[in-house]
């Protein structure tokens, strides 16, 4: 298996001199299978460079949605493939409380997109898993998916392929204000002895309580939960769009203390745009 980050992002694209270390594009990521299979996690403006890269192969995509927020679905009308004739581009919706499951769609027709998706080349199919569906198949792969506490809801996503666990967990608010989808046990149980847990980490603690209820968490929470269910690695993910290269470094350097302290053996690192994470 090989993940690579494409898109690192939340809320809203950040271009410009202090953000090019860790990018400005906004959530996408990509797990290449030893067997071929390829999955990509959100579609946000990350996934058009993506595009560039499997514009060059036939075989099926397989897109899983977290949710439909603009940062996770907004680089979808710029990804080649799906301009590519009879390309199987199969998509998995999250698990929203509005079940808008053709909104990365509908985001490009009447007057905010110039090509409507009506024109598209590619074979595009939305397949909404049933609400009661923990587990299934992509190839080789085994997916697993828990509502995560974000407005609106959505989907958490685990992938087990190669012998390698995944966990991709952004825009998740481990201690919301208000109705949890999921307590914090209940996720440490999803994620536990993943090989790397990818987390919301988009505030620090002197964002709040001002940002409290908006969805995202803090990252010394991350490095908690990433310790609690004995995670190899953690990648710091959903960069805030007001955070510089060097604000993130001292993300990371202050959650290094955290790990420290607890004299754990986890691996942190802050997600950054072109990265790729090789398992063999």
């Amino acid at each position: 298996m090989q993940l690579t980050f494409y898109g690192v992002r939340g809320s809203i694209p950040t271009p410009g001199k202090d953000f090019v270390r860790y990018g400005g594009n906004t959530a996408c990521v990509h797990v290449a299978t030893d067997d071929g299979t390829d999955v990509i996690f959100d579609a946000g403006t990350g996934i058009r460079q993506l595009g560039g890269v499997l514009i060059k192969k036939t075989t099926p995509i397989h897109l899983l949605l977290t949710h439909n927020h603009w940062d996770h679905i907004q680089g979808f009308p710029f990804f080649a493939p799906i301009y590519q004739k009879d390309r199987q581009i199969n998509i998995t919706p999250g698990q929203t409380t509005l079940p808008e499951h053709d909104q990365i769609l509908r985001q490009m027709q009447g007057s905010v997109f110039p090509v409507p998706s009506s024109a598209l080349l590619s074979k595009i199919e939305i397949t909404p898993l049933p609400e009661e569906t923990e587990q299934w198949n992509i190839g080789a792969a085994a997916l697993s998916r828990l509502p995560m506490n974000h407005p609106g809801k959505g989907s958490a996503y685990a992938i087990v392929a190669d012998g390698i666990k995944v966990v991709y967990m952004t825009d998740n608010e481990l201690y919301p204000p208000y109705r949890k989808e999921t307590d914090f046990l209940s996720f440490v149980d999803f994620a536990r002895d993943a090989d790397l847990i990818i987390h919301d980490a988009q505030y620090m603690l002197s964002d709040m309580p001002a940002k409290s209820g908006w969805g995202h968490s803090v990252a010394e929470e991350a490095v908690k939960l990433a310790m609690a269910c004995n995670a190899k690695r953690l990648a710091l993910y959903s960069h805030d769009p007001e955070r510089t290269d060097d604000d993130i470094d001292a993300v990371v350097a202050h959650c290094h203390r955290f790990i420290d302290a607890a004299e754990s053996p986890l691996e942190m690192m802050a997600a950054a745009e072109g990265l790729s994470v090789n398992f063999a």
